[in-house]
């Protein structure tokens, strides 16, 4: 049946055959189908446990590889994983690794952000694996990030369609990315071939890139499993792979600072600092009969911050320029980048920190950016 083709099979009902007179069925001796015949039924059976048993012998190969005493780890091979051509390669996340929480987390935070990018197309992803391979969802994902139109087809079924489509989408994150200097560490095969490394290296890729408003989970590294094919044999190793770093290193900052080694070093010396900058903010606020108990939460959606430039600056800021009750997360981030900007006019440097990164509650920016206002403004009454 074509494809697109809604016609179905018509089902015959079976004839009913009427007589004047019931006949007395004539007895006729039974014919042995071919099959049915003693021969036919010991070769069937022959040939069918004999495919049975290359089946179960390709399984406990390809276990037997994956077990072997150099592999640390146990994996769960399905039989398509071992049913390689000769010096065929497949990769696949050692399940132990999957289980890990942190990797639980940068999934799920990658699904969350592909969803609110995606959601005025009404496209739900579920599966990064599923439902990224043939290109569609990373076509309009990139067309969304990067404000361009790709010409590809809409919509392709073959194999051929799906890589060409994978193809141009590929070159076009290329051309975005090579300036940056990062190793490309997928391709058109691996991503079609549902590879969820390479795919999660992609996303991760397009996410720092386009600084995405989100926390990836810093340090998520996964026991990658590689089987090859050689002379009839599967051989298999584990390598490590690393999917992300550190924040500061996955959105460019490089250089290191004090709340760098605070935090790695002396995370002992920590309270002190936050007790110091919570008096500091709340000497200005408590002019507003406002008071902060929580750094990471209370500058979070950037209303404070803002209220606190202008008790330091001096000045009344119309509330026309922000949302003094913010909702939605973009609400959020309007402030605390207006309140950058503020700091700007100040004469501060730019803070290191990024807004998203202060919405998402991350203590370290927010702490470098009220340590700022505290360096300048610690004599101001």
């Amino acid at each position: 049946m074509g494809e697109g083709d809604t016609r179905c099979a018509s089902r015959r009902p079976h004839a009913r055959l009427m007589s004047s007179a019931p006949r007395s069925p004539t007895p006729r001796p039974r014919r042995m189908k071919k099959d049915e015949s003693f021969l036919g039924k010991l070769g069937g059976t022959l040939a069918r446990k004999r495919r049975a048993r290359e089946v179960s012998d390709l399984q406990e190969e390809g276990k037997n590889a994956i077990n072997s005493p150099m592999s640390p780890a146990l994996a769960d091979v399905h039989p398509e994983d071992t049913q390689l051509e000769e010096n065929e390669e497949r990769t696949m996340i050692d399940p132990t690794s999957k289980e890990d929480p942190k990797f639980k987390e940068l999934v799920k935070v990658l699904l969350d952000w592909i969803n609110d990018v995606l959601v005025e197309e009404r496209i739900i992803v579920k599966q990064l694996e599923e439902d990224l391979y043939d290109g569609q969802v990373l076509q309009k994902l990139l067309e969304k990030l990067a404000g361009c139109k790709l010409n590809v087809a809409e919509v392709t079924q073959s194999e051929i369609g799906q890589k060409q489509k994978l193809q141009t989408v590929l070159e076009a994150v290329h051309d975005l990315l090579r300036p940056r200097g990062w190793a490309l560490r997928w391709s058109v095969d691996s991503i079609h071939g549902k590879n969820l490394v390479a795919i999660l290296h992609l996303l991760v890729s397009l996410a720092m890139h386009f600084r995405a408003p989100i926390r990836l989970p810093e340090h998520v590294t996964v026991q990658v499993v590689v089987v090859r094919k050689r002379e009839g044999l599967l051989h298999s190793s584990h390598i490590s792979e690393e999917l992300t770093t550190t924040t500061e290193m996955m959105m460019g900052r490089f250089e290191r600072d004090a709340f760098d080694t605070l935090f790695d070093h002396a995370p002992d010396k920590l309270s002190v600092v936050k007790k110091s900058l919570i008096t500091f903010v709340n000497k200005h606020l408590n002019k507003l009969n406002l008071e902060v108990t929580e750094l990471e939460t209370q500058f979070a959606d950037g209303v404070y911050l803002v209220l606190l430039m202008g008790l330091l600056e001096d000045y009344f800021v119309p509330l026309h320029n922000f949302y003094l009750t913010p909702e939605s997360f973009d609400q959020k981030v309007h402030n605390v980048s207006f309140a950058f900007e503020l700091m700007l006019d100040g004469g501060l440097k730019k803070p290191k920190a990024r807004p998203e990164d202060v919405v998402n509650l991350d203590l370290k920016s927010t702490l470098r950016v009220l340590y700022n206002l505290f360096t300048k403004y610690k004599n101001v009454e």
